[in-house]
């Protein structure tokens, strides 16, 4: 049986581009508010069974505003969390540029871990088995998780490296699309936007 699986990316909040927010509970900003607002109206189109959320305030936020039209209730799961990055959040974008760490983590991603934290692998894994396990009965489902976490299943999806999870975007408030239909998933949109 198809089962279709909306992945959405939280709206923007005033760290992103400049600091590792990994996980922290920074919300969304006002600009990011107005992207998820444009998202749900953008949504209702959409057949949605199931809401699903990391459990970051800014997930949580942007779930809630989908859910608000629909009498949903938010699912919390952990497996959509942010990637465990260790030792780098918390820090500027400025600051990790000079870590060899960091260097080696953004060019050597299906090897590198997150010093004190987990590998691209560890994060797309929990992921992937996550949304794998949704019945057919709460699909479609739509996951609200973050960049790297949906860059991650893209690529697994893909067969792709997870050295390649720069060729490709997921902007804030955006909807990648995975349908379940046979052994694996197939990309059906990627980073499509409100």
């Amino acid at each position: 049986m198809k089962r279709t699986i909306y992945l959405v990316r939280h709206g923007s909040h005033g760290e992103v581009g400049h600091v590792l927010s990994g996980r922290s509970e920074i919300a969304l900003n006002g600009p990011g508010r107005a992207e998820v607002e444009a998202l749900a109206h953008r949504l209702v189109a959409f057949p949605i069974t199931s809401i699903h959320s990391s459990p970051r305030a800014r997930t949580r936020e942007t779930a809630a505003a989908i859910a608000a039209g629909r009498g949903k209730e938010v699912r919390i799961a952990a497996a959509l969390d942010e990637v465990d990055f260790g030792r780098f959040a918390g820090r500027s974008f400025a600051e990790l540029a000079g870590d060899s760490d960091w260097r080696r983590w953004n060019t050597e991603r299906a090897t590198a871990r997150c010093p004190g934290g987990e590998t691209m692998a560890e994060a797309s894994a929990r992921a992937m088995a996550y949304i794998k396990s949704l019945p057919a009965e709460l699909t479609p489902a739509l996951c609200v998780s973050h960049c790297d976490v949906i860059r991650g299943l893209v690529a697994q999806t893909l067969g792709l490296g997870f050295d390649r999870v720069f060729a490709f975007d997921c902007d804030p408030a955006s909807v990648t699309t995975l349908e379940f239909d046979g052994p694996g998933p197939r990309l059906i949109a990627l980073n499509e936007s409100a």
